[in-house]
């Protein structure tokens, strides 16, 4: 099955040096049953998207998470940080195309939910999908309201829909060190 993980660029770090990604909670998003049945129309490529766009979404609620591990240990101040692993945060959306068995289906959380077993090997990367520089600021923005669009904000819902308006630029596994090197 294909699933799509919800990173970080910190966690393509990790996922690199260390060649298997522990998914947060082991949450992924897949085309499942019950996200056909909640589409009247639309072929497994469609679907696949609504799939990787939900993960896309639960990529902002890691930066968030990530943007408050570092306002925690630094204080709360964001800019006097210490770069983790060497590394500033970076506000970009991340995702990890994988190809997986035994992922449970999880349709108490929503309809393309799949809980994972354990860590993602990197032999089973079939891509990653990573925001470009000019949708940071965007990015940053929906980062700020994510848990507000969670509970119906209709403002931070427009927010959400500036960062979501940028595509995920695809990358082949083997490209990843090349790059995180770039950023």
């Amino acid at each position: 099955m294909r699933v799509y993980i919800p990173a970080t660029v910190a966690m393509l770090r990790e996922l690199v040096a260390n060649r298997e990604l522990f998914p947060v909670g082991g949450t992924a998003f897949a085309v499942t049953p019950a996200l056909r049945e909640a589409y009247a129309s639309g072929d497994d490529e469609e679907l696949a998207e609504v799939a990787m766009g939900e993960a896309a979404r639960a990529s902002l609620r890691l930066l968030a998470a990530e943007r408050d591990d570092i306002s925690e240990s630094d204080g709360g101040n964001e800019a006097d940080a210490e770069p983790v692993g060497g590394h500033r945060p970076v506000y970009r959306r991340a995702v990890i195309a994988a190809d997986v068995t035994g992922a449970k289906l999880r349709p108490d959380l929503d309809d393309a939910v799949v809980k994972l077993a354990g860590p993602i090997p990197y032999a089973k990367i079939a891509s990653a999908h990573v925001d470009l520089a000019e949708a940071e600021p965007e990015v940053a923005k929906a980062v700020d309201v994510i848990d507000a669009a969670d509970l119906g904000d209709t403002d931070a819902e427009f927010v959400l829909g500036d960062a979501e308006d940028h595509q995920l630029a695809w990358y082949a596994a083997q490209e990843l060190p090349f790059l995180l090197e770039l950023l």
